[in-house]
């Protein structure tokens, strides 16, 4: 590859993200804010690394934590020239190699991947005499993750569980004999779960030297994505990968830790100078996402936190833009109708229902969106509710789109797509009214905007291997309808006008945030949900929910002086 091929991938960066992406020898910790381009840092990093010689495509291995996050870097990656890269998650990754080694190893298969443990624990509580709700099982089942991640013994878990809260109905005793009771028939039907893929990986590394030795062979470059989220036991394991080897590029934002509850840790990441005395430290605080005062809500809501990182507006952003809106209703349902009024002013400015997001705190407080906006016609995705890939109605259609391109004649991209899909009940224009025929509508349309967004040049047959990797891989296209999500969910997103509601002491923070850590962590979950918004951020509270008791707003909205 030329040097001046090499060089054009690093034409568009800005100076801080060009230092990071010359850095192509480890160790780096790259500490990038909301919205200053951290995945277009690392990508751009690693195709400059293979286009300028210094990776083999084949020897780098980039991690995260999603699989839709896995896809957007390898999609980045094949159209800055470095296809050959693995983009995965660390479940991944680990599973692909306990799978090849297990049998050179071990002999035979490797154990089968539960896909959840909520049965097996229900079976386990059956086997005890235990009654156990929904609720329950997914409260022991999250201990029986914490555990793993943090990498104690059952032993260790029963001096801890101590202090930690126990599932309703559960005594102390009852819950070390439920989790006992899960391993055992886990063990017996011959299964594993998600952690216990990452355990056994880490333990062939460890015991095996040549299982050791092959994967430090295959993989020399590692980068890391969402480092704050890194658990104890996925430090483990990327220690067994690296070896004594330091070629490890990281990147992260202390602000945006919203998983301590589930094993993450941002001390890794803070920590990373002192673990590497001789690392490259590159600061992202340009934010190309927000409006000026979107950011200053932002700085002012993490000021003095640890690790907490100071944004600046690109130049372009900066001095535009109105301060966030707060908005506040008598009661839940009234809240609900008054952002979906706001939201149906919105569209009917022309402002696409895509571009437009709902962020809360809790699942159960989506069902009063969605009758609100179903009564006025909006089109709405509730995110995490179901697969896109999963929807029968998409099956159908892949089906027939890849069925299609195997008899294509040379058409354009566009023709070819909505003929499948208009022989399956799309038009160009939607059916009044909401519902399934909507539902279904939007669901087609979802998979002819990938088709208009497909690079010039695409052969049908390539639109249809593209698709199917992403059916794979579950990168999800963007619908046209407002989205609905829990904060949590909403990590990793953005649109043009947020909306987040129920702002009051008890939802956010919620009323179980009693220390100063936890406190900490809704702090940093609230400072997610302001900085998915690029132009407008409307911020909403109810005084009273079900009940007559009166709410106070959040000490959040005090703090940032709103």
């Amino acid at each position: 590859m030329s040097n001046s091929s090499a060089a054009s991938v690093l034409s568009h960066l800005d100076a801080e993200q060009r230092q990071a992406a010359l850095a192509l020898r480890g160790p780096v910790c790259i500490l990038a804010g909301a919205g200053t381009g951290k995945t277009r840092t690392i990508t751009h990093r690693i195709a400059y690394g293979v286009q300028s010689g210094v990776y083999s495509p084949q020897r780098v291995l980039a991690l995260t934590f999603t699989t839709r996050a896995a896809a957007e870097l390898r999609s980045r990656l094949r159209a800055l020239g470095a296809p050959g890269v693995s983009a995965r998650t660390f479940h991944s990754a680990a599973l692909s190699q306990l799978s090849f080694f297990w049998p050179q190893v071990v002999g035979g298969a490797a154990p089968a991947v539960i896909s959840g443990k909520g049965r097996l624990v229900g079976q386990a509580a059956e086997q005890l005499h235990l009654r156990l709700d929904a609720e329950a099982i997914r409260d022991v089942a999250a201990e029986i993750e914490w555990r793993k991640v943090n990498l104690l013994s059952p032993a260790q878990y029963e001096q801890k569980s101590v202090l930690r809260p126990r599932p309703p109905g559960l005594s102390q005793q009852q819950l070390i004999e439920l989790m006992a009771m899960y391993e055992k028939l886990k063990d017996d039907r011959r299964q594993i779960d998600f952690e216990d893929v990452l355990l056994l990986t880490t333990g062939l590394l460890a015991n095996e030297p040549r299982v050791a030795l092959q994967v430090h062979e295959q993989y020399r470059h590692f980068v890391v994505d969402e480092y704050q989220d890194v658990s104890p036991l996925q430090q483990t394991l990327l220690n067994a990968w690296l070896g004594d080897r330091k070629d490890l590029c990281v990147v992260g934002d202390a602000s945006q830790t919203i998983y301590s509850f589930a094993g993450a840790s941002s001390d890794y990441l803070l920590r990373f100078g002192s673990t590497y005395p001789d690392a490259e430290v590159v600061r992202l605080e340009r934010n190309y996402r927000s409006l000026s005062p979107i950011v200053s809500a932002a700085n002012a809501l993490m000021r003095g936190q640890r690790g907490a990182l100071t944004l600046k507006p690109a130049t372009a952003l900066q001095n535009a833009g109105e301060p966030p809106v707060v908005m506040i209703a008598d009661h839940d349902r009234a809240e609900a109708e008054m952002v979906a009024d706001q939201i149906a002013a919105r569209i009917g400015e022309g402002v696409s229902p895509r571009n437009m997001a709902v962020l809360f705190r809790l699942n159960m407080q989506s069902a009063m969106l969605e009758s609100a906006l179903a009564l006025r016609g909006i089109s709405y995705q509730v995110r995490g509710a179901g697969r896109f890939f999963d929807r029968p109605v998409i099956k159908q259609a892949i089906h027939a789109l890849r069925a299609a391109a195997l008899a294509a004649a040379d058409e354009p991209l566009f023709q070819s797509v909505s003929d499948v899909l208009r022989s399956l009940g799309w038009s160009q224009e939607p059916p009044e009214g909401t519902g399934a025929t909507r539902e279904k509508w939007d669901s087609l349309g979802a998979l002819m905007s990938i088709a208009d967004e497909a690079p010039p040049g695409t052969t049908f047959r390539q639109f249809a291997d593209d698709l199917l990797e992403r059916q794979r891989s579950q990168h999800e296209p963007t619908l046209d309808a407002v989205t609905l999500a829990t904060i949590h969910t909403a990590k990793g997103l953005e649109w043009d006008d947020v909306y987040v509601i129920g702002l009051s002491e008890g939802l956010l923070p919620i009323s179980y945030a009693e220390t100063l850590d936890a406190i900490a962590e809704e702090r940093r979950l609230f400072y997610v949900a302001v900085t998915r918004a690029r132009h407008h951020l409307r911020l909403s509270w109810a005084r009273r929910g079900n009940r007559t008791r009166e709410r106070a707003p959040s000490r959040f909205l005090r703090e940032m002086s709103l």
